[in-house]
């Protein structure tokens, strides 16, 4: 570890001496990049600094412990105490600080729900996820942008893809991809049974066209005219528009918006993250052991969290976490289970140092 954090610190230093360069500074592609290389660096200098400025004054309180009078020898025992319990504390962030990041985690996300096994409860269900997450985004000021969405017209909803734009909004969101269960009495039930039900979300990363070899020739576009509530033209015109990946077989469509050219552009961008997101588990297939005793795997198959409304509670199968507040979690205060999330996959990470 430590190996690392002195090769970064000279790295730094390289960096600083090159971004004063007066031929450096000119050239503002060159200087930018610096500039930048150097910011993802400083918070580790910073902390590897502070490390080592607690282990010099241990040092030296070791030493009056030796040499003083008694009155410093109890200071430097008092001193030494505190010291040690501050590195013990700085060199775990200082290995939080090395983990490796998810170069996806500053993107925005394309969020995908579907509605699974339990009929039409079970899109009333994804309605209700997909209003959680929309709130949850409203929470952390994240822009949300329907895709496309198939409703029910009962208020429930078969499949939607909504994009949410915003800083890190992958980061807190990726651990929500799985199968999502509801146990609650359907309105529709008379005797007041209990029913189980199901959704599934797909958390994606939006990709930029460089990321992704998409070839259009490979792409069949159709158009159509849009199903759902309409008027104003939405189904009037063919403005819906599918896309069919033929290599993969991944179909896309989108009628949100009135312009044919805008859904098109909209289809575009989930084929793309699709096509990303596929591609991330093919390379991820010789690691797939480790990847499932991992928290955020994104396995969608895998049941992640139950909603028990007779009980009130919300259950995280990953981390073993239980809340009693469903109401106001399906309102979008989801923070816990997230934070939960991420500390249980940087300790898993951590276990590798």
């Amino acid at each position: 570890m430590f190996d690392k954090l002195d090769f970064i610190t000279e790295k730094y230093d390289e960096l600083a001496q090159k971004a004063s360069d007066p031929q450096v500074i000119n050239n503002q592609p060159v200087w930018q990049k610096c500039v930048k290389e150097m910011g993802e660096m400083e918070p580790i200098v910073k902390a590897y600094g502070e490390y080592k400025k607690a282990k010099a004054e241990l040092k030296d309180a070791k030493e009056m412990l030796e040499d003083g009078d008694e009155e410093m020898r109890e200071l430097a025992k008092m001193e030494i105490g505190e010291l040690e319990e501050k590195i013990q504390k700085q060199e775990g962030e200082l290995k939080l600080l090395l983990l490796p990041k998810d170069p996806n985690d500053e993107k925005n996300v394309i969020l995908e729900i579907r509605a699974g096994t339990g009929g039409e409860e079970a899109a009333l269900f994804g309605a209700d996820l997909l209003r959680m997450y929309t709130r949850y985004a409203e929470r952390n000021r994240w822009k949300t942008e329907m895709m496309d969405v198939n409703d029910t017209g009962l208020g429930g909803i078969k499949e939607a893809v909504v994009l949410i734009k915003g800083k890190g909004a992958y980061s807190r969101l990726k651990y929500e991809s799985g199968a999502h269960r509801v146990q609650r009495v359907p309105e529709t039930e008379s005797s007041g049974r209990v029913h189980t039900s199901a959704a599934t979300v797909a958390v994606l990363p939006e990709v930029d066209d460089v990321e992704v070899d998409l070839n259009p020739n490979d792409v069949r576009v159709d158009v159509y005219r849009a199903s759902g509530n309409g008027g104003q033209c939405v189904n009037t015109t063919d403005s819906a528009v599918r896309l069919t990946h033929e290599p993969t077989g991944l179909v896309v469509t989108c009628q949100d918006e009135k312009s044919q050219i805008k859904n098109k552009d909209k289809a575009f961008k989930v084929l793309r993250s699709r096509l990303y997101d596929l591609k991330m588990q093919e390379q991820n297939k010789e690691i797939a052991d480790q990847r499932k005793s991992m928290v955020g795997s994104g396995d969608r198959s895998e049941r992640i969290r139950t909603y028990n409304f007779p009980q009130g509670r919300v259950s995280d199968h990953r981390i073993g976490l239980t809340l009693y507040k469903l109401d106001t979690f399906l309102d979008g205060d989801i923070d816990e289970i997230v934070d939960g999330l991420i500390t249980n996959d940087q300790a898993e990470k951590m276990k590798s140092f």
